[in-house]
């Protein structure tokens, strides 16, 4: 009896689960058509703006949510996400953070591409010239070749979300300011921890140097979705035009991927293939994993490299769900908190990366025109 009862309250909290899903997905368009997604982007940031969090305003948590605001600065009409990031720059003094006076670790970087951006739009050296100071101090004194493992310390990039972190700010000053020494320093330390990470007999990437060089099959040592949207987003020839790309061979290779194969891609369509998101389950951590994954899939099919037809379906309903995570009032819940493993949290949790990563994810869908065709 006490089993049925259990059985009973969970389908009870399933169906009101879906429900609520489904009255927040009519309350936000879930077509994916550059209209639309705007809608929904420019709803998570405002609630976002209206509720910001004011310590390390500069930190990695605050800067990933930044990065997304300034993805849709880009395709927004609206000046006030491009103004809301100038001023804090200015309030910040366009410097990258020290948490507790490290000099290296990659978390401490992320806010450099906001810094960027903004560069990009008014070319006020006052933007970067703080982070070029520090860059130049890291290249004339790196720090000590020591292996990958976390446990010897995060000075490198031994840890996967250090390439959503470090990587595009380093990508974006060589492209603000023609240094090479940055590119090679990016290009040069991306495939140190990329390779390290992958595993090439699953196709996949593990998410810290501290699991086994062969992650288990049962993936929990594999990526979340903030560190496999990294390894697409911020691999370095992101920030580089593409008649630059073509000069330098690591670029090409870095476009192929492992094994001659866009790797990001692959293993898309392969977790679109074996790894079907799971309705009922919006909280967990595991079913937020396979939207994020299902809509990638989304922008592997812009870029011509995974089939529309095979992928369209899923990628529609992993939007239909992360739709249906946005509140009406446009806060964006059902975020992971920040740690280093999944684990069980309030449906309403949220978090500026989460917020980050959906504008992120949402402009990358959009700008290929997936709902155009």
């Amino acid at each position: 009896m006490k089993n049925l009862l259990a059985r009973s309250a969970g389908c009870i909290a399933a169906i009101i689960l879906a429900a609520s899903f489904q009255l927040r997905a009519q309350t936000n368009s879930t077509d994916i058509t550059p209209q639309a997604v705007l809608g929904v982007m420019q709803r998570v940031a405002d609630w976002q703006l209206a509720h910001p969090i004011t310590l390390r305003p500069t930190g990695w948590i605050c800067s990933v949510g930044d990065v997304g605001m300034m993805a849709l600065a880009g395709i927004s009409g609206d000046a006030k996400y491009r103004d809301a990031m100038l001023a804090k720059g200015e309030t910040n003094a366009w410097v990258l953070p020290q948490y507790q006076g490290r000099k290296y670790h990659a978390d401490d970087q992320c806010y450099g591409q906001v810094c960027a951006e903004l560069y990009f739009l008014y070319r006020d050296n006052r933007m970067i010239a703080p982070m070029r100071e520090h860059f130049d101090w890291i290249i004339a004194n790196p720090p000590p070749s020591r292996g990958l493992g976390n446990n010897l310390g995060q000075d490198q990039w031994s840890w996967c979300d250090a390439l959503f972190m470090a990587p595009p700010t380093w990508m974006r000053l060589y492209a603000a300011t023609d240094d090479t020494r940055y590119m090679d320093f990016a290009v040069t330390n991306w495939w140190r921890t990329a390779d390290y990470l992958y595993d090439k007999d699953e196709h996949r990437f593990s998410a810290t140097a501290r699991s086994s060089p062969r992650p288990r099959r049962t993936g929990r040592n594999f990526l979340e979705p903030r560190q496999r949207l990294g390894l697409r987003r911020d691999r370095p020839d992101a920030a580089i035009p593409a008649d630059e790309q073509s000069r330098a061979p690591a670029f090409r290779a870095i476009v192929q991927g492992h094994g001659g194969e866009n790797p990001v891609a692959a293993k898309a369509g392969r977790d679109v293939a074996r790894e079907p998101a799971r309705p009922g389950q919006l909280s967990d951590a595991g079913s937020q994993r396979f939207r994020d994954v299902h809509l990638r899939a989304g922008v592997g099919v812009n870029q011509g490299l995974l089939d529309r037809a095979t992928y369209e379906p899923a990628v529609r309903k992993a939007w239909q769900g992360l739709v249906g995570c946005v509140d009406a009032d446009g806060k964006l819940t059902h975020v992971q908190p920040a740690g280093s493993a999944p684990v069980k949290f309030a449906e309403d949790s949220t978090a500026p990366y989460g917020g980050g990563i959906f504008c992120s994810r949402a402009a990358r869908l959009s700008d290929g025109g997936f709902g155009r065709n």
